[in-house]
């Protein structure tokens, strides 16, 4: 009996020793929207086997209309997330304490699109005109610009009326809006795609208006940077990352085919997901993946700006950490 005691409870302390072996290499990473080239670094990572190499077993998550990373982190469901700046400090002023532990984006790709023939032709054209915006924390961004602006986003001829757009440039092609939301590597390219002429349009980029903030950090909870564990794997997963995004820039067709493999629902082709690559290359381009403090602090300003309604109400502490990728990459 005692041998069977004995031998039973041996089982069980190898059990928990595997599965505390299992929990120190196991990643889950949430993206911010469905699978595209976008995020093609991480499936890079997965596909040439860079976190395999640091031991690690990572899982993917796709986003889409309906998921709030940081809820899905919130829940438990993510070790890590996605997300642009704007969204996670107001979240975590909001009492969720997400911390950016590396910043893979150096640049932000966001820019308003406009059909030329409305007549607008700087931002004070703005006034008065219908403008399509994303909303679920990527609205941050347009609001706080407008307030900076001093146009209201409450309609009528002095302001703007604000177009909740869908994930889709079908406000802007069925003239529903005068200017809608883009991005320098997505979006744009649909209207394109649409058979519209490059010199129909005007844009309006964010890094050229002065209102830029940062796009696609990786966030993780605070109190988990506590546990030497799971810093030891984040350290691993951004270093292996990182050495992903380097090699999809380097190598765009073959990044983005690798992204297409991995989207299972085949709602992607060759042509578009190339065309991102090639551009979201050049906002990665720059990083290392470590957050650029003068970028930080432009952001924090950008969101503090907005007048009687800003994004942030203070200026946050804490909310970001060179210690993974001081480990990381150093």
């Amino acid at each position: 009996m005692k041998k069977v005691m004995m031998t039973a409870a041996i089982t069980a302390a190898l059990g928990g020793t595997t599965a505390m072996a299992d929990e120190a290499n196991e990643v889950t990473l949430q993206l911010q929207w469905v699978t595209q080239a976008q995020f093609a670094g991480y499936y890079v990572a997965l596909d040439k086997g860079f976190y395999e190499a640091e031991g690690l077993d990572v899982t993917v998550l796709a986003g889409g209309p309906d998921i709030a990373p940081p809820q899905v982190l919130a829940g438990g469901g993510a070790d890590a997330m996605l997300n642009w700046m704007p969204s996670a400090l107001a979240a975590r002023e909001k009492g969720l304490p997400v911390v950016n532990i590396a910043q893979p984006y150096k640049t932000s790709g966001l820019m308003l699109t406009c059909w030329k023939d409305t007549g607008i032709t700087s931002v004070e054209d703005f006034k008065g005109r219908t403008i399509g915006v994303w909303f679920f924390g990527n609205e941050y961004p347009f609001l706080s610009w407008m307030s900076q602006e001093g146009i209201s986003t409450d309609g009528g001829e002095d302001g703007v009326t604000v177009l909740k757009q869908g994930f889709n440039v079908d406000p802007l092609l069925n003239r529903e809006a005068d200017c809608i939301s883009t991005m320098t590597y997505n979006e744009y390219g649909q209207v394109l795609d649409a058979g519209v002429n490059p010199e129909e349009l005007i844009t309006f980029k964010y890094e050229e208006q002065g209102v830029a903030t940062l796009e696609d950090g990786i966030y993780v909870l605070e109190d988990n940077l506590d546990d030497p564990v799971f810093v030891d794997k984040m350290v691993r997963f951004v270093r292996a990352s990182m050495e992903g995004w380097k090699y999809a820039e380097a190598n765009p067709e073959e990044a983005a085919n690798i992204v297409l493999d991995n989207d299972e629902t085949g709602a992607q082709n060759e042509a578009a997901q190339v065309r991102m690559m090639t551009e979201v290359g050049k906002l990665t381009a720059g990083s290392n993946g470590a957050l650029d403090v003068a970028d930080y602090e432009r952001t924090v300003a950008t969101l503090l700006a907005g007048g009687s309604d800003p994004v942030i109400s203070m200026e946050p502490e804490g909310a970001w950490t060179h210690a993974i990728t001081d480990a990381a990459l150093n």
